[in-house]
């Protein structure tokens, strides 16, 4: 018995000591970060200022598998927002909200953790240095009660690192978009190179349609939606983890009535699929006659009948036609297509 009011008395102690010593520690906390990015600020504010982009790279919520988030309306910019749960969690979850936006020179975002009703204050300013960008984040703690002080004594830890990683991780995915924009740049149109092309895997569906009219060309943007969707949703890749879109048909089928494609994204890795709609395909290295085309879908054919005839000229066998969507296949029927055939002596 009297081991069990020492104890007990120990306890009480300890907490009398915790609570006054909390009366030392703020009530909140503010704190400064500066990183600065190897880009310059036009390719680094739109991956604050939209929240879309916002979640691919922030650690907090693309490193977490079980991490679920929804954007509203508008979806950049002042007043857009997204609410975020973790689905093995349900003591995680909140909301983000840009409340201000200075183009390309500050941004404030609120953020609301839990049942709390005040939120983590966020405030950025990019400072453009050439072709790089400094950012600075300028962060504000939610008020916590007495007993939870203790808390603003890490917080600083974990916004550091959690700002290095996702910085880090933003860098890599600049560097991937920022390098396919220079090379979009530079593409000359309608003059036929050789390329070496290396391996790919890819994830798709195969396909029959009708090729009349533009029966086709709905064909392929229905089913570039259907793999893009299952590529994104349910196998969680993101913008990163995956290439532009591939279409492998016979380069002479656009005669037929009726042709029948493998329509495919590339991925770096296979995976356990259950879905039995779709299915994987490798494209093997090879050494490949090429023909960049911008225009309508239906015109293509002109440039496609130009790397067969310069391969029969060079008394070249030829493989299948592979249509890379250089952009994304809309309704309005307008492409930029890499025209990719394979020769072989």
């Amino acid at each position: 018995m009297r081991w069990l009011k020492f104890g007990f008395f120990i306890v009480i102690l300890f907490g009398a000591v915790y609570a006054v010593s909390m009366f030392f520690v703020a009530e909140n906390k503010n704190f400064t970060i500066e990183k600065e990015i190897a880009y310059p600020v036009d390719k680094v504010f739109p991956q604050f200022t939209n929240l879309q982009n916002f979640a691919r790279w922030n650690t907090f919520f693309s490193d977490n598998k079980n991490m679920k988030v929804e954007f509203f309306s508008p979806y950049e910019g002042k007043g857009s927002s997204m609410t975020f749960h973790d689905m093995k969690d349900e003591d995680v979850f909140g909301d983000v909200f840009i409340s201000y936006e200075n183009p390309l020179k500050t941004l404030k975002y609120q953020l609301f953790e839990g049942k709390k009703n005040t939120p983590y204050l966020i405030d950025l300013k990019f400072i453009p240095k050439g072709e790089s960008t400094k950012v600075i984040w300028y962060i504000q703690t939610p008020k916590q009660p007495l007993l939870k002080r203790s808390l603003n004594l890490v917080s600083e830890d974990f916004f550091v690192e959690s700002v290095d990683q996702s910085m880090k991780k933003l860098y890599q995915i600049l560097g991937n978009k920022v390098d396919k924009e220079t090379r979009r740049e530079n593409l000359k149109f309608d003059s036929l190179i050789v390329e070496e092309q290396e391996s790919q895997l890819l994830l798709g569906v195969n396909v029959s349609a009708k090729n009349v009219k533009d029966a086709l060309f709905k064909s392929i943007v229905m089913n570039h939606n259907k793999v893009l969707n299952f590529v994104k949703m349910d196998l969680s890749k993101k913008d990163d983890e995956y290439g532009e879109p591939v279409l492998i048909t016979d380069p002479d089928n656009f005669k037929d009535k009726e042709v029948s494609y493998f329509y495919g994204i590339p991925i770096s890795k296979k995976e356990s699929v259950s879905d039995n709609n779709f299915s994987f395909r490798t494209l093997n290295a090879s050494q490949n006659y090429v023909i960049f085309y911008q225009g309508t879908y239906a015109n293509r054919i002109k440039s496609i009948q130009q790397i067969i005839n310069q391969a029969k000229k060079d008394s070249m066998r030829i493989g299948d036609l592979q249509q890379t969507f250089l952009e994304e296949p809309t309704t309005d029927g307008k492409v930029v297509l890499k025209l990719s055939i394979p020769v072989f002596k």
